[in-house]
């Protein structure tokens, strides 16, 4: 961009939108899922809120994403033109599609053999369909004529970009203007292959070495993200502290500690107006600040009754989750399996390891009074726990954001986190700052520290004025997406300039 230009806020805007003096910023936004669309994960949410965030602060932005086998069966893309891309050896055709919805236009990039199939990863050929993916998100921009100011990667699907960008396309001009943003959503993902990857995307061997995307003899494609971006964020202001140590950088930290100078954290939000106890139609009884203390007694009454919970005034907790152990799903029986004592009930949602899966349902058949574990995914039954149950467990053993913390407390309920990533970011401790606290937080990773945040619980949740001013703060407390797209906007400026 050769005009330049300073950010401000219209003070006599109530909305305190984002005004762009000189020329409007224009911002191209690469992930790979975006929901609605395609989804595995909190990325995607991420890919959908932000961009409309953004354009809602005044920026041009464009997203674009592949287009995966189902997309068309459910949305009416448009079919702009078609090029070809070399990888594996082969000239391969990158068909690309538009689709303007909620008022971000969406380019799909589409390829009979990559992305016709039944997920999303997982296959043995990712490394060729992604390195595709981000030659072609790169070489349309020239067919487009579209130069946007910065190009915002997001994680190892679209990091390669940073590499053909900065050092393959370098000797082309329509690229000299353009910037680099990645984001790293979960470092545990890196995007490693074997060493061949390079003859099927023309890769030199020159960038096979431990100062470029080399690492343990494979190719690793987050650190082409990490080594050429102009700038890398992490989705929490903790997180990115804590992966550049090895307990949390998974062979990386030494590579994040080199380019520390250019890591910045900021904390995901979450859509108030599309998660609200207050016209959620997944509730039965809706309920907002104003009325939770008459309201929720009826919803989670009602929650019970359909889980086959008996209808009682007692505590009860409710976990959502991935069962993984990242989730801290070990903690979480273990601390079942410590409570089931007392008049408590229990209410778990996920799928995933079988182990887990099993340790689980084998609680419910020797406690059908007090758990209802649901070995699946359902959006609406997530709405329901977040907007039913008294506390919310989320032990996990990292978590660079976490959004389910940040539902719970919109819903009235009040979660317990483990102090690490996001969830330290996010909620405060009742013991450490009672007149502000959100919830409560224990340190390390074991089963004692966790009961113990529990029982804190339970012994305030006796206490109903004391639990309910706890609820109400939580209630009121706001990790919007407008407030994190200017902090976006701050740092797209920041390399810019």
């Amino acid at each position: 961009m050769t005009e330049s230009f300073t950010i401000c806020y219209n003070k006599n805007d109530n909305d305190h939108k984002m005004i762009l003096r000189g020329k409007q910023m224009k911002i191209l936004f690469v992930s790979s899922e975006t929901v609605p669309y395609a989804a595995s994960g909190g990325l995607a949410d991420v890919a959908e809120a932000l961009p409309i965030a953004l354009k809602e602060e005044g920026v041009d932005i464009i997203r674009v994403m592949p287009k995966y086998r189902g997309i068309e069966d459910n949305y009416e893309l448009k079919r702009e033109f078609s090029f070809i891309v070399e990888t594996g050896g082969q000239a391969k055709v990158a068909d690309v599609y538009t689709l303007d919805y909620d008022g971000v236009l969406t380019y799909f990039i589409g390829n009979t053999d990559y992305f016709e199939r039944d997920g999303l990863y997982g296959y043995t050929d990712d490394d060729e369909r992604f390195g595709f993916f981000c030659k072609a998100t790169l070489e349309m921009l020239i067919f487009l004529n579209l130069q946007p100011d910065v190009i915002h990667l997001n994680d190892w699907q679209s990091a390669l970009i940073a590499l053909f960008m900065k050092k393959e396309y370098v000797h082309l001009d329509f690229y000299h203007n353009i910037r680099l943003m990645f984001t790293i959503h979960n470092l545990q993902y890196q995007g490693v292959f074997d060493k061949s990857v390079l003859d099927d995307l023309n890769l030199p061997t020159k960038y096979f070495n431990m100062d470029a995307i080399e690492y343990h003899g494979k190719v690793c494609y987050m650190k082409a993200g990490i080594v050429y971006a102009d700038l890398v964020t992490t989705v929490s202001k903790t997180y990115a502290k804590e992966i550049q140590t090895p307990w949390y950088g998974y062979g990386l930290d030494g590579l994040l500690r080199k380019y520390s100078d250019k890591i910045y954290g900021i904390v995901n939000g979450i859509y108030y107006d599309k998660y609200d106890p207050a016209t959620d139609q997944a509730l039965e009884h809706n309920f907002s600040v104003e009325n939770f203390i008459q309201m929720k007694p009826k919803q989670k009454a009602s929650f019970q009754r359909e889980l086959g919970l008996p209808e009682r005034d007692v505590p009860l907790l409710g976990v959502v989750t991935r069962l993984a152990e990242q989730k801290g799903v070990d903690l979480i029986i273990q601390a079942m399996e410590r409570l089931l004592n007392q008049d408590v009930q229990f209410v778990i949602l996920g799928s995933g390891d079988y182990f887990y899966e099993s340790r689980l349902k084998k609680l419910e058949s020797e406690y059908p009074d007090k758990v209802s574990a649901n070995i699946l995914f359902n959006q609406n039954l997530a709405r329901r726990i977040y907007g039913s149950v008294d506390i919310f467990l989320m032990p996990s053993l990292f978590e660079p954001c976490g959004l389910s913390q940040l539902y719970s407390l919109r819903y009235g309920t009040i979660p317990i986190v483990r102090r690490t990533g996001g969830l330290g970011d996010t909620i405060v401790d009742h013991k450490e700052s009672p007149e502000e606290s959100t919830g409560f937080l224990f340190k390390n990773y074991n089963s004692d520290e966790f009961v113990q945040s529990i029982q804190r619980a339970l012994e305030l949740y006796q206490q109903k004025d004391d639990w309910n001013a706890l609820i109400r703060r939580g209630m009121t407390t706001r990790f919007s997406w407008s407030k994190a797209a200017r902090e976006y906007i701050e740092q797209y400026e920041r390399i810019m300039e």
